[in-house]
């Protein structure tokens, strides 16, 4: 079983692939960098783990509670509001700032 750390980044992952959002997007959506989602979404030793204030922004970003976002992938993608999700799976869609 991955660590939550682990979970977090694939469901990040997925919820990126899900709405057609790049890194840069989601940078844009959190007031962060892409450079900042990057090292974020790295598991090497050199990346930095994503916080609980960057869960929270997560949170409101996906319009998703948090305990949802670290219930699994499966679980946190099914909770995507219909609105947010790309009309093509793996497709492009403009990012919408809460």
């Amino acid at each position: 079983m991955p660590s939550t750390e682990a979970l977090l980044r694939l469901t990040v992952a997925a919820l990126m692939y899900a709405t057609g959002e790049t890194q840069a997007d989601l940078g844009r959506g959190l007031r962060l960098s892409q450079g900042q989602v990057s090292r974020k979404q790295t598991s090497a030793a050199g990346g930095s783990p994503w916080t609980l204030a960057d869960l929270d922004r997560l949170s409101a970003h996906y319009s998703i509670p948090v305990p949802d976002l670290l219930c699994g992938v499966d679980h946190a993608v099914k909770r995507l509001p219909a609105r947010r999700r790309a009309a093509t799976v793996g497709g492009l869609q403009t990012t919408i700032t809460p």
